[in-house]
């Protein structure tokens, strides 16, 4: 069955989801991972560069969804409008691949904050049988409220991330009240040990590529939006919250806590932090915001994986089976979700049974949803370059150079190996091509691309191995 699709959301919903995917579990751990790598100075150097970057990325997905209105794939659509079929397939996939590995990553992370409560510890760090258990179990139960309506999915992620931001903004108004100025400018520049400025910036942005995925998620369900306008105004508005938020626990930590004392605490760093303040119960709220935080971000990435699956498998144009592309009455994307809820059940499996191997693949499929981002870039750059506009071509090669930057920082060995996992999908590519009665590529660059990713997916394998 294929149900229409109804324009529900509006500018909240919309900009609630960005929050939502963005403000995970790294924000908790914020200051500890920045000031680990830097003094305070070379921190603000770093979050004053990823402002700069983002905002370029920003208005990259801002101009496409307005210069692109007709096409209502988000960021699959846009790459596939610039580079054609495969290219726009790779860019899917590969988000598709990295959005659900995200949700098991989420599942860990919120089992393991469980299992810090005395009560609860045989959940240990979030991989042990019972863990493993409950966390198949609550995956399930969402797989199934997500499956009888998206829209009453998407009204539960504005709730949750509404409860996300109470104890964030509650730790924002209490350390701003506690800062010491004396203490911010302890070791400003930074000690000998971490190196010189330069040293400092880049081991501080390596922590800055993860904090703003989610910035695209609204044009993700651009099909689904009451209007255009609403994709670009909550696209801006999720940057400028999730700035904030990210923004003020990061620097603001650093008046409360010195930076080498900081860097030494355990994470969650939030509710030590927090602690100093107004005491263990501060430290507690923060705790149950993790999970949350986490809990919204779970619902968020397994929303976006499995609509950007059925995006890629819906309509004259699919680029993966059609079955994917199919809605149920509730206009819930069935198959793709049932797909992707079993997928992350077997790799929460293999995190028990294999630890290393599990987090080889979370690293690698992190670094997969960082080139949609540059593709995206690119090809405004691509249009600036023809139009001529010097404002486009500054936002083009601003935004492409940082989603080189990204890619760079997400660790080019993941990058290899994630070359592993995109020759698998030729194969639903090729399925998709049958079923349209078209041949296997249509242009002498997409064979190229083809065989450029197999041969890379086979070095990738040695490399593995050996």
């Amino acid at each position: 069955m294929n149900t229409p699709i109804q324009k529900k959301l509006g500018i909240l919903p919309l900009t609630l989801l960005v929050v939502g995917s963005i403000v995970g579990s790294g924000i908790f751990s914020l200051p500890q991972n920045m000031a680990e790598g830097s003094g305070t100075a070379g921190i603000l150097i770093a979050w004053t560069i990823t402002l700069l970057g983002m905002f370029m990325l920003t208005r990259v997905f801002q101009y496409l969804s307005i210069r692109f209105y007709k096409i209502n794939d988000g960021l699959y659509g846009y790459v596939r409008e610039g580079f054609g079929d495969y290219i726009g397939f790779n860019a899917a996939w590969g988000y598709w691949i990295s959005a659900w590995m995200s949700c098991t990553s989420y599942l860990v992370i919120l089992f393991s904050a469980l299992g810090s409560f005395d009560s609860l510890n045989f959940f240990g760090h979030g991989t042990t049988l019972p863990a493993v258990i409950a966390a198949i179990l609550l995956l399930w139960i969402v797989h199934y409220f997500v499956l009888k309506g998206i829209y009453r999915a998407f009204l539960l992620n504005c709730l949750v991330t509404l409860a996300k931001i109470v104890p964030i903004g509650l730790f924002i108004v209490c350390v701003s009240l506690a800062f010491k100025i004396s203490t911010f400018k302890i070791d400003f520049w930074g000690t000998p040990q971490l190196g010189s400025i330069i040293d400092q910036v880049e081991n501080t942005m390596l922590y800055t590529v993860w904090v703003y995925l989610g910035i695209e998620s609204a044009t993700v369900y651009a099909k689904r939006a009451k209007n255009i306008i609403s994709i670009s105004r909550a696209t801006f508005f999720g940057f400028a919250i999730t700035s904030l938020l990210l923004i003020c626990v990061s620097v603001l930590s650093l008046g409360i806590v010195p930076q080498q004392e900081l860097a030494q605490m355990k994470n969650p760093s939030m509710a030590l932090v927090i602690e100093r303040v107004i005491g263990s119960w501060g430290a507690t709220l923060i705790n149950i915001g993790l999970i949350v935080s986490v809990s919204g971000g779970l619902l968020s990435w397994l929303m976006l994986a499995a609509e950007m699956l059925f995006l890629s498998g819906q309509g004259k144009q699919h680029t993966v089976p059609s079955c994917f592309g199919k809605l149920n009455k509730a206009g819930t994307p069935s198959n793709a979700l049932w797909l992707t809820t079993s997928l992350i059940t077997v790799l929460i499996i293999l995190a028990h049974f294999n630890q290393s191997g599990y987090n080889t693949l979370i690293q690698l499929s992190t670094s997969m949803v960082l080139i949609p981002y540059l593709l995206s870039a690119l090809f405004v750059f691509k249009l600036a370059i023809q139009q001529g506009k010097a404002y486009l071509i500054m936002i083009g090669a601003l935004g492409s150079i940082y989603g080189v930057w990204l890619i760079y920082a997400g660790g080019t060995t993941y990058l290899l190996l994630s070359m592993i996992l995109y020759s698998v999908g030729l194969c639903f590519y090729l399925y998709a091509r049958k079923e349209r009665s078209l041949p296997a590529f249509s242009y002498l660059h997409d064979k190229v691309y083809a065989i450029a990713i197999i041969l890379l997916a086979v070095i990738a394998i040695l490399y593995f191995l050996i």
